[in-house]
């Protein structure tokens, strides 16, 4: 059901001044790979799983630096007190509906469980991330089951990511119009380290919609307080430089910026979250060295890193809305897709498109 009109940039809109990565998603970032089940049947069911695996080995016994920023905390998202205190992530990312986090985490225990060489592990802190589907899903029959969420990490692969009405971005809404799953990057130059920053987002919030600055939500009659305009949104941004949980943190912060700059207001009833994590290098489990000998980014150098998550975060929003397609669901409720040719309009006018 993805939409297959064109990604933003190739109708001449540019966000920020970095370039991007060659396939302008979170794969461009090396070892990232992304799988997505959607579930689209009868009138009723819109929903579905995106899975984010940052490496190709047991994630359990080679962790991720990770961290996790709170925009605002109402939402459902499972595993952050670990993921705060000892700065690591042990599972894939999974992304789904707000009633389905308890499935996919049980999905995630098995999947980790069942890896070759955890045979003795006794604890897993699955990380599942979420937004409230229920628009457009009939999200209290709970649809997801656990051999969606292991299909979604067993499909997950590196190459384009499908944007739109897919995965957990099935059922989603955002600024009032149909939003989903939405992915950029960004590639630094070799003087700033050559690093990647990849971004992947499940849209489901509300706010004034700007675009390249634009008050496109404005003009389209379509904004918070003129109507009920509320919900959450996932942040999944992926790097390659060697950044230390500190930094991440700090780089997931920035990523909320981004959200910013599209208009989002992190409203009282939204769960906007962000997962930072660097696949520079790996954690082991169990080592017999006492120490970690690590080289890692300093703070005086992270400031092209924040940039890149700003406008990796920012583009993947309005890639979000740009792919998805109207649908119809849950009591016959229409949400339509944003309407391109009016918001391409708009642009020209601003001299944002020449």
């Amino acid at each position: 059901m993805a939409q297959t009109a064109q990604r933003p940039r190739e109708y001449g809109i540019r966000f920020g001044v970095l370039p991007t990565g060659p396939l302008n998603a979170i794969t461009d970032v090396p070892g990232v790979r992304v799988g997505q089940v959607t579930l689209s049947e009868g009138q009723n069911i819109r929903t579905g799983v995106t899975a984010i695996l940052p490496h190709d080995g047991n994630q359990f016994q080679q962790k991720s630096p990770a961290a996790i920023y709170i925009g605002n905390g109402f939402g459902k998202l499972m595993g952050f007190s670990q993921v705060d205190e000892l700065g690591t992530l042990e599972t894939p990312i999974v992304l789904t509906n707000t009633l389905s986090v308890p499935t996919a985490a049980d999905a995630l225990i098995d999947y980790t469980l069942a890896q070759p060489g955890n045979e003795q592990v006794r604890s897993v802190n699955p990380i599942v991330g979420e937004t409230n589907d229920g628009s457009l899903n009939d999200i209290r029959g709970r649809h997801i089951t656990k051999h969606h969420v292991l299909d979604a990490i067993q499909q997950a692969k590196a190459g384009p990511v499908t944007e739109g009405n897919v995965g957990a971005g099935t059922g989603t809404v955002c600024f009032g119009f149909k939003g989903g799953i939405g992915t950029a990057s960004r590639k630094l130059p070799a003087s700033l380290g050559g690093y990647t920053v990849g971004a992947l987002v499940q849209t489901n919030f509300g706010g004034v919609l700007q675009i390249a600055g634009v008050p496109v939500g404005v003009e389209l009659g379509r904004y918070s307080f003129k109507e009920k305009l509320d919900g959450s949104c996932m942040m999944v941004v992926l790097t390659d430089a060697p950044l230390d949980a500190r930094n991440l943190k700090r780089l997931a912060k920035r990523a909320f910026m981004g959200l910013a700059q599209t208009g989002g207001i992190a409203s009282n009833g939204s769960g906007d979250y962000v997962i930072a994590v660097s696949t520079a290098y790996r954690i082991p489990h169990e080592t017999a060295n006492p120490f970690d000998e690590l080289k890692i980014v300093r703070n005086d150098n992270v400031s092209p890193l924040f940039m890149a998550a700003i406008e990796a975060t920012e583009e993947a929003i309005i890639n979000s809305l740009f792919a998805a397609q109207t649908s119809v669901g849950d009591q016959g409720r229409t949400v339509e897709q944003l309407p391109i040719n009016k918001v391409i309009d708009l642009l020209k006018k601003a001299g944002q498109i020449r």
